[in-house]
């Protein structure tokens, strides 16, 4: 081999070489950016409380279990939203991606519309609706206990099509998904953001447990913003499980993103306004 020849070839091997060198770096990016984690979980708890700001909650001294125990494992959504006044519409649209024309508080309201335990049901997975202070399995009435019971506030318990027996006293069980409402008294409706704090502190570490040892996702949220000091409906979310990237995000999410995030988790298809949603993004390991 002449000289000549030997230096094309040398030429040749090192433009190779930095041409693998700028291309390697694009590649790793674009397979971070495509390989960033999907929400996943075994099983998913959905706690919803009520009636509070944003503000009201998080870093607030009312609510120091929460501050101190909670806040420090949790992604703490900053910028997570009700979609509505009074109460019960939220709770429905969180049920089933729809207001299904709840416009105040009525009880009862009855519909046969896709929902979240539907979807669970159809998927040959499991779904359990425990709502505190419920005098029984399957009650149907609209109020209970002396008034610590409120259907309002039990959305699973306005839909036809799904079966009554789901329809559980607060005993917690993780299922696919389990929906959890305290009494009026615990979810802060009635009493002291002090009181639902303590509630917390008493029901929620046997949850967080469970769901370290079995893959499972507790997510902690509001009905709605009261008072509502800055018109937004600024509610408190926080996600906690093995699976969350602690932290603090401030992608705007609203009950329909909690929604989404669920079906995704269970690869679900979406139902009503929970299709223009993409999800809880970013907190997931």
């Amino acid at each position: 081999m002449n000289s000549t020849h030997l230096l094309r070839c040398v030429a040749a091997l090192c433009a190779a070489a930095l041409c693998c060198a700028l291309c390697a770096p694009v590649v790793a990016a674009q397979g971070t950016r495509s390989g960033a984690a999907a929400p996943h979980a075994k099983a998913v708890t959905i706690v919803i409380f009520e009636n509070r700001d944003y503000s009201a909650i998080v870093g607030a001294k009312d609510a120091p279990y929460l501050n101190a125990s909670l806040v420090p494992q949790a992604a703490v959504m900053t910028n997570s939203h009700a979609v509505a006044h009074p109460s019960e519409p939220n709770y429905v649209e969180l049920f089933s991606g729809n207001v299904q024309g709840v416009t105040g508080d009525e009880c009862p309201v009855t519909s046969s519309a896709p929902n979240i335990a539907t979807q669970l049901l159809a998927a040959h997975l499991t779904f359990r609706g425990f709502a505190e202070a419920l005098p029984n399995a399957g009650f149907s009435g609209c109020e209970g206990s002396k008034g610590l019971y409120r259907r309002k506030h039990n959305p699973w318990a306005d839909f036809t099509n799904v079966p009554a027996a789901l329809n559980q006293p607060y005993r917690w069980a993780p299922a696919s998904l389990a929906f959890v409402v305290p009494n009026m008294c615990n979810d802060m409706h009635d009493c002291s953001t002090t009181v639902g704090d303590t509630w917390m502190k008493q029901h929620l570490p046997p949850i967080i447990a469970w769901n370290a040892a079995h893959d499972g996702l507790l997510i902690i949220t509001w009905d709605e913003a009261a008072p509502d000091a800055d018109g937004t409906n600024h509610i408190a979310t926080l996600l906690i499980g093995p699976m969350v990237k602690p932290g603090r995000y401030d992608q705007h999410i609203d009950h329909d993103d909690v929604l989404r995030t669920v079906e995704q988790i269970y690869g679900l298809p979406c139902i009503a306004n929970a299709c223009g949603k993409t999800g809880i993004a970013g907190v997931w390991r």
